[in-house]
């Protein structure tokens, strides 16, 4: 560990940091860091120094007040500069972030870091890695951009058996979702415009596949359990199918439809599941709106809380980054390191990978919406395979005809096990009278 920060408090003069990564969120970071710097002073004690920033684009106008020679385009050199007592990795991925990352440990600093990705898939090796160094880790920022649910988690939560998590954990998701259901209209033409603005990538697969999500709620079960969830375990299914006539039933039934992560507990194991999901319009989770971010927790002595807020830009995910770069200088301050250790456990069970309930005994609602040819004895048969499978019909509605000769039917079921819905669709999707493959939504009726 540097010279400096050794020892007691009143031997800390400052801390060095240094930002490896400088897009938007490395920009917003080294903006606050800058502008916030007394408060943190006052907060931590002593002040912070941003020393260096590693990036590929030096020469780009960022708006910093900031001498040339702080920028450079070779990330060890930062990982590596005695005078950084702290890194905060905001490049992204699993590639480079993870070696700058494993390479500033080994050099002594503690990480700050925002990459959902990286911890989800190697968390355990870069715990073990900080644990074995003796230097801190912080991730708040990397779920739920500005709201502080990784802190209340391993903290305020820390007392509480967690018995569920329903997160609204993607803006770019929930922003698509939104639009549609306020405007009625088609999720490509949706897309379109949050690509325009720059809320969708150019690529969006990330985003509108779940696949973001599932890596947050990874994290979020791995704070709730102390054990890590395999990626390739949590059940994933995005918006891409999701039509303005999905949004148009729902409303009509009271409902709303989300992208939902949801951890529950049943039995000895835990379901873990990424996918488009019916809720009651009522509930306050429906009510979030736009790029906004909710996180609602079942815990079993405190009962139902909801986190909620901007969940990605420069300035939310700079506040979360700032936040950890505070504890950290705090500790710090005080001599100590891993206070609290990443996932809030200091003895994890054995294995150390969680129970997970297969998604195939998942029971829920169901939505179906069937495209069918228009002539008696449709609804009868459809019914009939369901009934087959143990499926009973809590509500039916067939609409006039869309176009010659077919009718769309939807259904909504009684809680079903996902092995026999699955079971009867592939079933009824055979019929030569159905046109096109079932449309199935899960529906959540107690959050």
């Amino acid at each position: 560990m540097p010279e400096n920060v050794q020892g007691t408090g009143a031997r800390l003069r400052e801390i060095g940091i240094g930002i490896v990564g400088c897009g938007t969120v490395g920009t917003g970071t080294a903006k606050l860091l800058l502008e916030n710097a007394e408060l943190i002073r006052r907060r931590i004690g002593v002040p912070v120094r941003l020393v260096r920033i590693a990036d590929i684009d030096i020469v780009r106008d960022r708006g910093l007040n900031l001498p040339a020679d702080i920028f450079t385009t070779d990330a060890m050199t930062v990982v590596r500069d005695p005078a950084i007592q702290i890194v905060v990795e905001l490049i992204g991925g699993t590639g480079i972030a993870k070696d700058v990352i494993l390479e500033a440990i080994r050099n002594g600093k503690s990480v700050v870091t925002a990459n959902k990705a990286l911890l989800a898939q190697h968390g355990p090796e870069v715990c073990s890695a900080a644990s074995d160094a003796g230097v801190d880790l912080g991730f708040e920022a990397s779920v739920g951009g500005g709201i502080p649910i990784i802190r209340a988690m391993r903290e305020g939560l820390a007392g509480n058996h967690i018995q569920g998590l329903f997160g609204i954990i993607n803006g770019t998701c929930n922003y698509i979702l939104t639009r549609m259901s306020d405007e009625g209209k088609e999720f490509a033409d949706v897309l379109a415009d949050a690509q325009k603005i720059g809320l969708a990538e150019a690529d969006p697969s990330f985003d509108i596949d779940g696949i973001d999500s599932a890596h947050k709620l990874a994290i979020l079960v791995w704070l709730a359990t102390g054990c890590t969830v395999p990626l390739k375990e949590i059940y994933v299914e995005g918006i891409r199918d999701i039509s303005a006539v999905d949004i148009a039933f729902a409303k009509e039934f009271g409902y709303t439809i989300k992208l939902l992560a949801i951890a529950k507990e049943k039995g000895g194991g835990v379901e873990v599941r990424v996918h488009p999901t019916m809720i009651p319009s009522h509930y306050l989770l429906a009510t979030v709106g736009g790029a906004n971010n909710a996180i609602y927790v079942k815990g079993d002595f405190v009962g139902s809380s909801m986190f909620y807020g901007q969940g990605a830009g420069m300035l939310p995910t700079a506040s979360a980054v700032a936040s950890d770069v505070i504890d950290i200088g705090r500790n710090m301050c005080n001599g100590t390191v891993g206070r609290i250790p990443p996932s809030g456990f200091r003895q994890i069970e054995p294995a150390g990978v969680i129970a997970l309930s297969p998604f195939s005994e998942v029971k829920t609602e169901y939505y179906l919406r069937f495209h069918v040819v228009d002539k008696p004895g449709v609804l009868s048969k459809i019914a009939g395979i369901l009934g087959d499978h143990g499926i009973s019909i809590s509500t039916v509605l067939q609409k006039g005809r869309q176009e010659e000769n077919a009718v769309p039917i939807f259904i909504v079921t009684h809680h079903a096990k996902e092995s026999d819905m699955r079971a009867s669709l592939d079933e009824i999707d055979k019929l030569q009278f159905v046109l096109d493959r079932t449309r199935m939504i899960r529906i959540e009726n107690n959050l």
